[in-house]
């Protein structure tokens, strides 16, 4: 297996064996230390993709059905094509920066992307390093994020599912908030294997922050991510990297402390990909 850099954030891996332990492991320590791994020309259906998956530790299916897929429901499905009548999953998902569940009590450690239909310009993720984020806070910002407690909710970017058409809105909120509550962490987590600070915002799913005294900090937010690059629809910021990928590609990344964000093709070009998320131990807390 031969690891190199990419420019910006990453590394690409050449020779991946999904059955190798010792190829599994060296991809897990990668994916934290480097954020990124883009593992080059693998060749798996979903049932084998999940298996991969499994390899690094606990999957979590998806908690809305609309995005399983139909034979194997770990596998989440971003698509806009359809087979006959059916849609299979859900087309232009992602298209704000997030964390994948950070709405969620447990989010997941690494998320594995896995491309199968890749239109021919516009596609690629955007990602933003949250721990490098945080090393670059001024030292007033980086002292009110350490004292800030953040609300996170999916209520912003939830996607009405077909059997939502003509409900009132007010009822599909309730349910939303009933189903996924809003969660409440502090703005500056500890990233668990590696100890480094993550500045735990997006702009998608933090819906407010709070200071020490429980008042609401608006324009303390807004600087933050301003701060991390997520306010720049110029996409021009330093901070954002933005990953290409081609067919045969799995990418593979650090949920907790990267925000991402897709790039969805502006043509009417097929696009399908599978994700698989990964708890990579058995603990059920942040």
């Amino acid at each position: 297996m031969h690891i190199s850099p990419q420019d910006g954030i990453g590394v690409v891996v050449e020779g991946f064996d999904a059955a190798s332990e010792e190829d599994v492991q060296r991809v897990r320590e990668t994916v934290y230390r480097e954020k990124i791994v883009v593992l080059k020309g693998q060749e798996l259906d979903p049932h084998a993709f999940l298996t991969l998956g499994r390899r690094f530790g606990r999957v979590q299916e998806y908690y809305e059905p609309i995005y399983h897929h139909p034979e194997v429901k770990e596998v989440f499905v971003s698509s806009n094509v359809s087979e006959g009548e059916r849609q299979i999953g859900v087309p232009k998902t992602g298209k704000f920066w997030h964390s994948d569940y950070q709405f969620m009590p447990a989010p997941f450690d690494l998320t594995f992307i896995y491309p199968q239909v890749v239109p021919s310009a516009n596609r690629g993720t955007y990602f933003i390093d949250l721990c490098q984020a945080h090393r670059t806070l001024p030292e007033s910002l980086k002292e009110a994020a350490h004292t800030a407690t953040a609300t996170h909710s999916v209520r912003r970017f939830f996607k009405i599912r077909p059997s939502d058409v003509y409900r009132p809105l007010s009822e599909i909120i309730d349910e939303v908030d009933a189903k996924t509550p809003p969660v409440t962490v502090p703005a500056v987590l500890p990233h668990r294997h590696t100890g480094q600070d993550i500045l735990y915002l997006s702009e998608g799913f933090t819906l407010s922050l709070t200071d020490a005294d429980g008042r609401e900090r608006p324009g303390l937010l807004r600087d933050l991510l301003e701060h991390t690059g997520q306010l720049d629809e110029s996409f021009t910021h330093p901070a954002i990297h933005l990953q290409g990928y081609e067919l045969g590609d799995i990418l593979v990344w650090d949920n907790r402390s990267m925000v991402h964000r897709a790039l969805h093709t502006s043509t009417p070009e097929p696009a399908v990909s599978f994700r698989v998320t990964v708890h990579d131990d058995p603990e059920t807390t942040r």
